[in-house]
């Protein structure tokens, strides 16, 4: 079977020699091994295959539906009858062709195209964190903890002098939907909301202790969008962007990484369920990098991760998404898709951005993050594209490409990793988590705002950047992006930088 592509393309490995010995990144085209200790999923044989069913949202799956789910060789993992969603597994390869003719069905379609569980088939790069002795002389100036120095992100967007008026309302809870969360950090356990935390890797909530936490070979990529979003200021390791509110943990990719749809789904409706403000979600919905609606099973995983988004908006969330680090124009008329599906073997397809949809980042009512770097602008590898993109945050680039000033040292983003650590990751994952914790402080300056007020006080608030024309990021004289639109709203930027202070004080 040919290896999967990466998992984690919210972050981005840095090219060789660019990034400092302490860069923290993800090799391209590899997966994780699966975690000794990781929830067992739902049972299923090594013909088994996941489904989500789609019907009326409010009423349940009638009874002549889960009839029909039995009839057709399917088994009802669980039902998300706020949403009209049925997840389902079978060992019938028609399963999802006979389940469409059935009345009340809406949409449905396999989530996967490897059998459960997911083969695993490569090993995760290791990361290298900042060690004991880099942390131990780590100074800082009165104020700051110790590793906020090397934190330009924060100043890029005034977090550092917001922090001065406000740290953000306890009342405000950022859900992180991701790899899992580790709450034992020392940065992360002061703020950890643990009533709004779940592992939604089957599909159904898990809620044994613990269960939100990475596994000892799992990514550390939902540990580190946590810090970036909370890191407690108690004077210990960094500073997060909102370092008063609450963040959460709802675990949803496998342990070889993969999001899959019922778990994105899950980890939406739990969100809109237990009182979370903003949603964090830096990746994109497996197996396809775009979800088309004209194939049936693709236009099934969009429909239930669109009825989920916007159920956890009504029930009053902000989602904030990764815009993704192919450096893809998204509002092109075509692109280039070679890595989907990437569970199994992907093959190349050419696609049409406005009808093929990478989720949950291009679904209606999501705030759309693009990157940059520490010269402010367009990271090298940030998915960008003019009316898709609707703002950008410090994500990293290359420090080689733009290089912070002193005394920051990398070019990346500052984060916590799971055990206690501190490291550097890189890309529009990184990017989102600054958005995310921006409209957390929004939330606690306006405690009553809706989240389409949370959302326009957001972009009014950022700050306007022109395109940088031209864009040659490597300096090698060819262009590597076209920007358009205005100094208000471009393809690169959206409305502008995300603006910390202003979300304090207006």
């Amino acid at each position: 079977m040919t290896a999967p592509h990466a998992r984690y393309r919210r972050a981005v490995a840095i090219p060789a020699g660019m990034a400092m010995a302490t860069a923290l990144a993800l090799l391209p085209n590899t997966t994780a091994t699966a975690a000794d200790e990781a929830p067992a999923a739902v049972s299923a044989d090594a013909t088994s295959l996941s489904y989500v069913v789609n019907v009326k949202p409010g009423h349940g799956a009638s009874a002549y539906v889960k009839k029909a789910v039995g009839k057709a060789g399917g088994t009802i993992v669980t039902s998300y009858d706020q949403i009209g969603v049925i997840v389902v597994h079978s060992t019938n390869p028609d399963f999802a062709k006979t389940i469409r003719t059935v009345r009340g069905v809406q949409s449905a379609g396999a989530t996967r195209t490897a059998p459960l569980p997911t083969a695993v088939t490569a090993d995760l790069g290791t990361p290298k964190a900042l060690s004991a002795a880099e942390v131990a002389r780590a100074e800082a100036p009165a104020g700051q903890d110790p590793l906020e120095p090397q934190q330009w992100d924060l100043p890029a967007i005034k977090a550092d002098k917001a922090h001065e008026k406000s740290l953000g309302s306890k009342k405000v809870t950022v859900a992180v939907i991701d790899t899992g969360v580790d709450d034992t950090h020392p940065d992360i356990a002061p703020n950890f909301d643990r009533g709004a935390s779940v592992n939604c890797v089957s599909g159904k909530p898990d809620t044994s202790d613990g269960a939100w936490r990475p596994g000892a070979s799992e990514s550390p990529h939902g540990t580190h969008v946590a810090g970036e979003i909370a890191a407690a200021k108690n004077g210990v390791g960094m500073t997060g962007v909102a370092p008063g509110v609450k963040v959460s943990g709802i675990k949803v990719s496998h342990p070889d990484g993969f999001f899959y749809t019922e778990a994105v789904v899950c980890g939406f409706v739990w969100a809109a369920e237990h009182g979370v403000d903003v949603t964090n979600n830096s990746y994109y919905t497996d197996p396809w990098y775009f979800n088309c609606k004209n194939d049936p099973d693709q236009k099934a995983l969009l429909d239930a991760v669109t009825r989920a988004s916007r159920y956890a908006e009504k029930k009053g969330a902000v989602n904030v998404a990764a815009a993704g680090n192919e450096n893809y124009d998204l509002a092109a008329d075509e692109i280039t898709d070679p890595s989907s599906p990437n569970d199994s073997t992907p093959g190349e397809r050419v696609v049409d951005p406005s009808e093929c949809l990478d989720i949950p980042t291009q679904l209606p009512g999501v705030v759309t993050v693009a990157s940059t770097g520490a010269k402010g602008i367009k990271s090298s590898f940030s998915n960008y594209g003019l009316g898709v993109a609707d703002i950008a945050a410090p994500g990293g680039d290359s420090t080689a490409y733009q290089k912070p000033e002193p005394p920051a040292t990398s070019g990346l983003i500052l984060g916590t990793l799971p055990g206690g650590k501190w490291g550097y990751m890189a890309g529009t994952s990184m990017a989102s988590p600054h958005v995310a914790g921006v409209a957390a402080l929004i939330k606690s300056t306006h405690p009553y705002a809706t989240p389409a007020l949370v959302k326009a006080l957001l972009y009014a608030q950022a700050d306007a950047t022109p395109c940088t024309d031209p864009y040659d990021i490597d300096a090698d004289g060819k262009i590597d992006a076209v920007c358009e639109g205005s100094k208000n709203r471009n393809g690169f930027y959206g409305w502008g930088i995300a603006d910390a202070l202003d979300a304090v004080t207006k």
